[in-house]
């Protein structure tokens, strides 16, 4: 009787063991499943490789000057007795501009041309009276020769005059006025800035191996901080005839129209000379290019592959998809393309969002890029 009841608990105890491995086998296997299940596709977005042409451009910076620019100064001193001009006036050639206090200048001028006079009666005199050889030679040229220094003392005069009176020396826009009635000015001081602004120079400095792609009347576009999203053309107008010695750069200058007159001598650009050659390149968005160390590089979409070499498939139908990192030879960045010289082929699909998640050979599912904005790609073949 004890005999049978320590046997039944035996075998109760050994079954509720055996329960319990099962279970726990059972739960193993299912976590191991689940390990070895493969991974679920990766959202990505992606765009294809495209071929098109690239417009050829050298960059560089620059700095606009004025066609025609002076800072109007006085080269005579004196007290100002009348300024005829007001800040930021459009002025024509030989404009009175600043009249200097000029009555001592008159005075001298008057005394002068009395002399002259005097002399200019004397020389007639003198000449009758030669011509009777009732005078010597000498005393005749002596007379001529008063009259000429009479004469010249008159147009110095004059001359010392005119500079009492500043006049525009071309058309243009005037500056700030920086001097006032009954300032005492000497010699050498600024008035104000005249600048001629219908049309500017921009002149930059670009590497002298650029020197066989440049020729005068080259197209060039350029930008300023002022108009951030406006274009404005210009085209090379001269070529400086000697290369830097301390930087190796050859000066080039271009010219500019400013109708509207925004631009403003001594604005920065960013500018671009077009050359000629356009040639048909691979780009992709920018956002596709990871950029490390050893290189540049980027996600390629691939189809999965069976045994046999044929697209696998899912449930649904489509094919399944998985990335190669690939590195690149990248070249020129410009609005958010960027050229690929090597490693890719027209129509490969590259993943432009999402590479963060991705390693080589990750399964990855296709869906729209927030970042794509509409016509971005249209940006490769600027107009020039």
């Amino acid at each position: 009787m004890l005999l049978r009841r320590m046997l039944t608990m035996l075998g109760i105890v050994t079954l509720v063991v055996l329960a319990l491995a099962a279970y726990k086998g059972y739960s193993i296997y299912q976590q191991v499943q689940m390990f070895s299940a493969p991974p679920p596709a990766i959202s990505v977005a992606a765009s294809r490789v495209e071929a098109r042409p690239w417009q050829r451009l050298l960059p560089g910076i620059g700095t606009l000057k004025a066609y025609q620019g002076v800072d109007l100064t006085v080269e005579a001193s004196g007290t100002v007795r009348e300024v005829l001009f007001a800040s930021g006036e459009q002025v024509n050639t030989g404009q009175p501009l600043l009249q200097l206090d000029s009555e001592v200048e008159q005075a001298m001028l008057a005394t002068a041309e009395a002399a002259r006079n005097l002399a200019r009666v004397e020389y007639e005199r003198g000449r009758n009276l030669a011509g009777k050889q009732a005078i010597s030679k000498s005393e005749f040229d002596r007379l001529n020769a008063e009259l000429l220094k009479a004469e010249a003392t008159v147009a110095q005069l004059r001359a010392q005059l005119a500079k009492k009176r500043i006049v525009a020396p071309f058309s243009g826009t005037i500056g700030i006025r920086q001097v006032d009635v009954g300032d005492f000015l000497s010699s050498g001081t600024t008035l104000a800035t005249l600048q001629d602004l219908s049309r500017l120079y921009v002149d930059f400095f670009l590497p002298e191996q650029a020197v066989p792609q440049l020729a005068i009347g080259q197209q060039v576009r350029l930008r300023v901080a002022a108009y951030p999203d406006e274009l404005f053309n210009g085209e090379i107008s001269a070529l400086n005839a000697k290369v830097e010695d301390s930087t190796r750069n050859l000066q080039v200058r271009a010219t500019l129209p400013n109708p509207e007159q925004k631009l403003l001598p001594g604005m920065f650009a960013n500018l671009d000379v077009l050359l000629p050659e356009q040639s048909p390149v691979l780009v992709v968005p920018e956002t596709a290019l990871t950029y490390t160390l050893y290189g540049n590089s980027v996600y390629v979409v691939l189809p999965e592959l069976n045994e046999q070499g044929q697209p696998e498939k899912d449930s649904d139908g489509q094919p399944l998809l998985k990335v190669e990192r690939r590195y690149v030879d990248s070249g020129e960045r410009r609005d958010g393309l960027v050229e690929i010289r090597k490693g890719l082929q027209a129509g490969e699909q590259v993943v432009t969002a999402g590479q963060l998640k991705l390693d080589s050979g990750a399964r990855v599912r296709l869906g729209d890029d927030p970042l794509a904005q509409p016509g971005q790609a249209s940006a490769a073949h600027p107009q020039p």
